[in-house]
């Protein structure tokens, strides 16, 4: 039985931009669930309002109107500093775009965050040693610098700062858009393989090999959601599971 313990909901939710003068709604008055434990994708066509979805849930960005709760405390009424130290120790963040910092180490990149909450520098290299093994990197690359590894191994790097504060919940904005078959894969199964560990995933994807993963598939259109799909946990050879995706997409006009 699937884990229904929420740990966001939303009341209202609605996202709005000035362009040019005028008002564009991108969330709409959007009533939804995150549950503990899931592995939850957005999915919807250009422009449906997923990323933005995303950043708003996080507290990265504040919403026009509505609410967001976070496990019952309500963060839509914090400052951004108090949004800050909440997403430090609750949240971690992949994005297509790396933002690793080019002048320090992956390793440093990586303690970065957790020196924010001011962890112990030493503690943090031994967590941070633990979980580049986990992502396939061995310490002597750990110790190069962002241009000097391949993009996917840039991503996993990423991926060891989004997790070093042991977060709650983990944003993942595209997070394979830029790579490779093999980065993709490699990508993809780190976050399948923290979320068996009981870490929360919210995945943006528009790639349906990534959708996959997820055991719960959101459809936004036009700042709403449109429908969802529950496949169950991930299996790499379920071909039924897979065609159930695909038919639920196809019927989303995917």
């Amino acid at each position: 039985m699937e884990n229904r313990e929420v740990i966001i909901s939303t009341e209202k939710l609605s996202k709005s931009f000035s362009v040019g003068g005028k008002q564009q709604h991108v969330i709409k008055n959007l009533d939804m669930e995150i549950y503990k434990g899931d592995f939850t994708v957005i999915m919807g066509a250009s422009g449906a309002g997923k990323s933005t979805l995303l950043y708003t849930l996080s507290g990265m960005d504040k919403p026009t109107l509505g609410k967001i709760n976070y496990c019952g405390e309500e963060i839509t009424g914090m400052t951004d500093d108090q949004l800050a130290v909440f997403r430090r120790k609750h949240c971690g963040f992949v994005f297509q775009q790396i933002h690793l910092v080019d002048s320090m180490s992956l390793m440093d990149n990586a303690i970065s965050t957790g020196m924010l909450t001011g962890q112990k520098q030493n503690a943090l290299k031994k967590k941070a040693l633990g979980l580049f093994e986990k992502m396939g990197i061995d310490e002597s690359l750990a110790k190069k610098f962002p241009a000097q590894i391949s993009g996917g191994e840039a991503q996993r790097a990423a991926m060891v700062r989004a997790l070093i504060n042991d977060p709650d919940i983990v944003f993942a904005d595209e997070p394979t858009g830029a790579l490779n078959s093999a980065g993709v894969k490699a990508v993809l199964d780190v976050l399948t393989d923290i979320n068996d560990s009981g870490q929360s995933v919210v995945m943006v994807t528009h790639d349906i090999k990534s959708a996959r993963r997820g055991n719960r598939i959101i459809y936004l259109q036009d700042g709403g959601i449109m429908g969802e799909c529950r496949p169950g946990r991930y299996e790499s050879g379920n071909k039924e599971r897979h065609e159930r995706i695909r038919k639920f997409l196809e019927e989303m006009g995917w």
